[in-house]
């Protein structure tokens, strides 16, 4: 196999055939390459999924809060009992419940304002001393019957009074008294409407001062909670007064809206 022209400067006289061969073979290897291998690829040029660039974005979170004076409460009530057998802390609680229910009625409280919340029945045990003077052995030592009820009460000059009679006939266990709106859809929208003002006009300071100006909103997130008054808790055992009823305070109720939003700045 002769060898090309171009090889003689790279050899010195006498070398191998070997040498010759594998410098012989990039030669060859051109030859034989595939036109299409020659073909250029085409350019491909990488788009952001986001046209919106980060450094060209601003990310504000504000909240709004209104509060409003209560028009409805929620009284969480009931009974519990305890006997030897099952059956007579049935019979017991049953008794008592009627009187609970008799007076939500005559608190001017409606059937369909009166909800079941909870019921249990369970064994009661109790621990005794053993031969060692331990207080390690369980005996049973009777049931309890828990049977309790919310009501909604619209008004609410009459709770105070509402408690009494819940005691008086035979209710023992209170869980507390919530407060809040019947209807609170515009509390909750003049919360919102503060929300997303505050945001655009802390947006329009930021974007001010770094020498931007606000185009559009990207994005909005909103978060929602109500506040108010922790629940108040009762006892069967409170000392009533003869002369007036329990007193009892609403206070206000808070509605608070968070957004989180997105805005697009431009110089």
């Amino acid at each position: 196999m002769p060898v090309p022209a171009i090889f003689h400067r790279f050899l010195r006289p006498g070398a191998p055939l070997a040498v010759l061969a594998i410098l012989a073979v990039p030669t060859a290897c051109a030859q034989i390459a595939p036109p299409s291998a020659l073909a250029q690829e085409p350019s491909m040029t990488m788009v952001h999924p986001n046209s919106i660039q980060p450094e060209t974005t601003l990310a504000i979170t504000a909240t709004g809060e209104v509060m409003r004076a209560p028009d409805i409460a929620f009284i969480s009530t009931g009974v519990q009992t305890e006997a030897e057998t099952a059956s007579e802390a049935m019979a017991k609680n049953r008794d008592a419940m009627n009187g609970v229910f008799a007076a939500l009625r005559a608190a001017g409280i409606e059937e369909r304002h009166i909800q079941t919340s909870n019921f249990s029945l369970g064994p009661r045990y109790e621990y005794v001393e053993t031969e060692n003077g331990r207080r390690n052995q369980r005996i049973l030592a009777g049931y309890t019957v828990s049977n309790q009820v919310t009501a909604k009460v619209t008004d609410l000059s009459t709770i105070g009074a509402t408690l009494d009679g819940l005691v008086e006939a035979g209710g023992n266990t209170f869980n507390g008294i919530s407060f809040g709106l019947e209807d609170d859809s515009e509390a909750r929208d003049e919360a919102r409407t503060q929300a997303m003002q505050e945001a655009v006009k802390r947006a329009e300071l930021y974007a001010d001062a770094a020498g931007y100006a606000v185009a559009r909103i990207v994005t909005i997130n909103e978060y929602e909670r109500q506040s108010g008054p922790q629940p108040m808790m009762a006892r069967s055992e409170m000392a009533m007064a003869d002369a007036a009823p329990t007193p009892i305070s609403g206070g206000e109720v808070g509605y608070s809206v968070q957004v989180n939003v997105t805005f697009e700045l431009t110089q």
